[in-house]
């Protein structure tokens, strides 16, 4: 691609498959593996989408995600707020409060969770489609 100056524009790292990565973006690559590894999973993206409605106590947001174990909420929360996704606030009451929210970070990540969900609700009867159809190949083998 040309800029206005009509230079060639360096291709952004793993924009591509493999060669973007081999060719001196590999720690770009490991970053994004990591980051999409720690925020695609599961409950991180249900956790957020609950927490863009506004912030949750850990049981209110338990509840609203379903079914989700204690400690699995507990270490995606962690997860979150380690790298700058979620804050966590503790009230000076007796017993203390904690509430959760999104930070800055975690509401811009809001725009590709929501993307990704309309994605997913979209498409839903197709990967249906696609499942039935390999259930059906695979019974006939």
């Amino acid at each position: 691609m040309a800029t206005p100056d009509n230079q060639a524009e360096t291709p952004s790292p793993c924009a591509g498959s493999g060669p973007s990565c081999e060719a001196g973006h590999g720690t770009s690559c490991e970053h994004i593996s990591r980051t999409l590894a720690r925020v695609s999973d599961k409950w991180s993206m249900l956790v957020v989408r609950v927490l863009g409605r506004g912030p949750r106590r850990f049981n209110a947001l338990r509840r609203e995600i379903g079914e989700i174990s204690q400690k699995v909420l507990a270490s995606t929360l962690r997860d979150l707020e380690e790298h700058g996704f979620v804050s966590r606030t503790v009230a000076p009451t007796n017993p203390p409060q904690v509430e959760y929210a999104l930070t800055d970070l975690g509401r811009e990540f809001l725009d590709p969770v929501r993307a990704l969900a309309e994605w997913v609700m979209t498409n839903a009867p197709r990967m249906d489609a696609a499942r039935a159809a390999y259930a059906a190949r695979r019974a006939s083998e």
